[in-house]
């Protein structure tokens, strides 16, 4: 992908003033991540800040007492919005931050943020150079992961990269600026929403991926920023299985869904994306 001609520059501090960003946190059975006052992170960093903003926190239709303990965070908060969806896992819950965020500048975060929120900061100087798109990246550091997703996170890097999206190293990244423009001509056209699934109880799924090689076919820029992540998350709600099973569960599921998109790439199937 050709980078905007200014990104070899060294990077400086950037001036956000006239910025606004909406903050987009889809949640799913986070109680215990929320006990823990991952929102009082995010809000007292925001408070710092001197862009505008706005926190978008999109329950995902939890069955613990995330929705109590959200509500209870909100209460005559300004600037933090609360929805409710019906369960329809993390694309839906951010397509529908997407749908309601007022800035131009969006960034999607983790709850149980993993990525911290002060790494915003990395991110948005190569969105001021030109970038539509900047994700954050844990390179090979999976700090407090067991090594057994290390290694998968491994394999899965170099199997998808021998297909898709081959410059960059980490699509999972749950910490992403972008465009707001580009995010609403490229969500609706996932697979995920063509064929209206619904997952039950906690799913992951790829749907970076195709987001991400979207952006590239679409000809805007994708930077990747190297952050700091550690695995923060205390949830015992999303899933019931041991790690193992749940691991080889993921695996097999994420396998399918890179392997759908490259079909639907040799079929030609996303050229009407390209065009309209």
């Amino acid at each position: 992908m050709t980078k905007p001609a200014d990104s070899q520059r060294t990077m400086m501090q950037t001036d956000t003033h006239h910025l606004s960003i909406s903050i987009i946190v889809p949640c799913y059975n986070e109680e215990r991540n929320l006990e823990r006052g991952v929102l009082d992170q995010v809000y007292q960093y925001l408070q710092t800040q001197h862009f505008a903003w706005e926190i978008i926190v999109v329950n995902d239709g939890s069955t613990d007492r995330s929705r109590e303990l959200l509500e209870e965070f909100g209460r005559n908060k300004r600037d933090f919005r609360l929805l409710d969806i019906p369960h329809g896992g993390k694309p839906a819950a951010i397509w529908a931050g997407i749908l309601q965020a007022q800035a131009d500048v969006l960034l999607f975060t983790d709850t149980d943020q993993s990525t911290p929120i002060n790494e915003l900061g990395k991110l948005l100087p190569w969105y001021e150079q030109g970038f539509e798109v900047v994700i954050g990246s844990r390179r090979m550091s999976r700090e407090g992961t067991s090594l057994i997703r290390q290694i998968g996170s491994l394999v899965f890097l170099n199997l998808r990269r021998l297909f898709l999206l081959r410059s960059i190293i980490d699509t999972q990244c749950g910490f992403k600026v972008c465009q707001r423009q580009v995010a609403v001509r490229i969500f609706p056209n996932l697979e995920f929403f063509k064929r209206k699934f619904r997952p039950t109880g906690w799913k992951v799924t790829a749907y970076d991926v195709e987001f991400l090689y979207l952006v590239e076919k679409l000809g805007y820029h994708i930077k990747e920023v190297p952050v700091c992540w550690a695995n923060c998350d205390q949830s015992d709600t999303k899933g019931t299985s041991s790690d193992w099973s749940r691991y080889v569960r993921e695996s097999i599921d994420m396998a399918k869904e890179v392997l759908r998109i490259k079909v639907n790439q040799l079929k030609g199937l996303y050229e009407k994306e390209r065009t309209s």
